[in-house]
């Protein structure tokens, strides 16, 4: 009888490794990491946004309580920490978050057109507003509109004729920077565009969050919209009112 002999392989499975070794990268390499990337830095500038606008209500208040306020940033942590430190800690995260803000919202881009490579034969806004349809360009202008702000009422660098700007002095280079009627309108419909991309971000950002759903999403959009109203508002206050010789 003849005797058969017969091969058996055994198949040897690697583990499937359900911890990634690098567990940030693995998030942010996934559409939904980007989003909540995305949403995180846009609450921080959001919050951000906020804090600003207030702070510049204070010139309404007098000379001495913005300058007062503007010194106090930079004295913050004193003297436990050195001048200004505190204040170069909170630019720093707020660079990073608007490097990151802008990277993910290109890169989301990309993915979201990677995803469906057939462009649309006719392609309708339904169900979306202006303010979504319009978020990358108000997104690029804010962004130049940053760049000039710097330079201009807190570097002094550009704006002013020689020796007009003055550290620490706010309320004497917001009242001579902004009687250039110029800049002023530049301003405005910077922070209009401003209005328009918190209107469309913060409703994404609760939208991202979980926490909308049929009962609340009226709310939500108007809480979103009310919030970019009431920051538009508080902004163009100060360069209209230097136009109108209510500050001077």
């Amino acid at each position: 009888m003849a005797s058969h002999s017969f091969d058996r392989t055994v198949a040897v499975q690697t583990p499937r490794r359900v911890w990634p070794d690098n567990p940030v990268a693995a998030v942010w390499g996934t559409m939904v990491g980007k989003k909540v990337v995305m949403a995180i830095t846009g609450m921080v500038l959001v919050g951000f946004v906020i804090a600003h606008m207030l702070g510049n209500l204070k010139i309404f208040l007098g000379p001495a309580t913005i300058d007062t306020y503007a010194a106090f940033l930079r004295t913050m942590g004193e003297p436990l920490l050195p001048y200004s430190l505190l204040l170069w800690v909170v630019r720093i995260l707020l660079v990073t978050c608007v490097a990151l803000h802008i990277t993910t919202a290109v890169q989301l881009t990309r993915m979201s057109r990677a995803a469906r490579p057939q462009a649309y034969d006719t392609k309708e806004s339904i169900a979306t507003t202006y303010a979504a349809r319009t978020m990358r360009w108000s997104g690029v202008i804010l962004a130049l509109f940053v760049v000039y702000h710097l330079l201009h009422l807190t570097g002094g660098v550009v704006g002013f004729q020689p020796g007009e700007f003055r550290e620490l002095s706010v309320y004497h280079n917001v009242v001579a920077g902004f009687s250039v009627w110029y800049v002023s309108l530049f301003y405005i419909v910077a922070m209009a565009c401003l209005c328009l991309h918190l209107d469309h971000g913060i409703w994404s950002l609760l939208q991202t969050l979980g926490w909308n759903n049929a009962r609340t999403t009226s709310t939500l959009r108007a809480l979103s919209r009310g919030v970019a109203l009431a920051v538009f508002a508080g902004f163009i206050s100060v360069p209209v009112s230097v136009l109108a010789g209510w500050l001077r």
